[in-house]
């Protein structure tokens, strides 16, 4: 027995209007999902430093550590949060690892900035060993390189997350004469 179903012309009008407001709604969240809400790679501004510490043994061997203190400004320029857990950005003269720095775990709010306070121990000791560094040391200018990677979590508009990954590449010139350091910073967010 086949059944009909019969509709009434106010009733195909209903659902013809519904089934347009529904496209044109999902045309808006792709444009704005494509658009606004695409993501941004974040800003990391590297304030001066000023020196923690200064270590130094001179027998039975030579080893002499400096502790920086560095403040980092990540500047999101996203609509949504991004937690990051723990990490530690590397420092390395000519490829080789001079010193390290931990990143304790913390939010940047959507389009906001957090100032990351960190503690960069450096191993001049390191890099006395490399050959070139007296000759870069001499010239006025000492160029480092520091790279991390941050995991975590961004927040849209406080109902979607997904796992994100935070690198971030700089190239450091420390200008022995007078005392001042230059950075420029590579970031990317990777979902």
């Amino acid at each position: 027995m086949a059944c009909v179903i019969r509709c009434s012309r106010g009733q195909k009008i209903c659902c013809a209007v519904t089934t347009i407001v529904i496209i044109l709604l999902l045309v808006t969240l792709v444009v704005l999902f494509l658009t606004v809400f695409k993501p941004k790679d974040p800003i990391i501004i590297i304030q001066p430093v000023k020196l923690e510490r200064l270590d130094s043994v001179f027998f039975p061997v030579i080893e002499l550590n400096v502790t920086l203190g560095i403040v980092a400004t990540v500047k999101n320029r996203n609509h949504g949060s991004f937690t990051y857990q723990d990490s530690t950005a590397s420092v390395n003269y000519r490829g080789n690892l001079v010193g390290e720095a931990p990143i304790n775990g913390d939010t940047v709010p959507d389009h906001g900035e957090l100032n990351v306070r960190t503690s960069l121990t450096l191993q001049v000791d390191e890099l006395l060993k490399n050959k070139n560094f007296l000759d870069d040391f001499n010239s006025g200018v000492v160029n480092l390189t520091s790279s991390n990677t941050l995991q975590g979590e961004v927040k849209i508009l406080k109902l979607f997350k997904k796992e994100a990954t935070s690198l971030s590449n700089c190239d450091i010139s420390v200008f022995i004469k007078n005392k001042t350091i230059n950075s420029t910073c590579q970031n990317t967010l990777k979902f």
